[in-house]
């Protein structure tokens, strides 16, 4: 059997706006983003849900509540499905948290996780997902991390040529996944 997972960055934030790097730091959605927020809730409210999973971030958490607001749709927050803690990195510019990226999949950035780390989390919620949903479909709620980490986990991509790259949103994206999951 198979799990049906679409994934949704988290909407555009005044750090995004400003061009700061978030990291673990809590993050607020800007008007553009609560307005995507809302558009991301009109693609999904009737999109055969069974569950809503969603980063523990205040940003994710924001994006969740605003899109999924007066849905009978059950919302899950998940520390597993949290940004790469970029440590002393975490608030900083994205321009250079974007120059040292590569030099963190494998080292854990000063203070804060490898990205290493946010693939070993998120399969260990994959695994979860897979035998509570099996035959279902799910939205997760998260970050480029987690995105990245779900095309190495799912599609078998490399890492290193996910983060040397710049990250493309779009409207989500959909992964089948097999379950069991290991």
């Amino acid at each position: 059997m198979t799990v049906s997972l679409v994934y949704e960055t988290h909407s555009i934030t005044t750090d995004n706006e400003a061009g700061i790097a978030t990291g673990w730091l809590p993050g607020q959605l800007s008007k553009e983003g609560r307005r995507l927020a809302c558009e991301l809730g009109e693609r999904r409210r009737d999109d055969n849900l069974s569950a809503v999973f969603v980063s523990d971030l205040a940003r994710a958490a924001e994006t969740a509540t605003i899109a999924f607001a007066g849905s009978n749709i059950n919302i899950n927050y998940d520390s597993r499905l949290r940004e790469c803690d970029y440590g002393t990195f975490n608030g900083a510019p994205a321009a250079e948290l974007n120059r040292v990226r590569a030099q963190h999949i494998e080292l854990p950035f000063p203070g804060g996780q490898s990205y290493l780390d946010v693939i070993a989390e998120t399969r260990d919620f994959l695994t979860d997902i897979a035998r509570q949903f099996d035959g279902r479909r799910v939205c997760v709620i998260a970050h480029s991390a987690n995105k990245w980490a779900l095309d190495v986990l799912l599609l078998g991509k490399r890492i290193e040529d996910l983060v040397a790259a710049p990250f493309e949103w779009q409207p989500g994206w959909e992964y089948t996944l097999e379950a069991p999951f290991a």
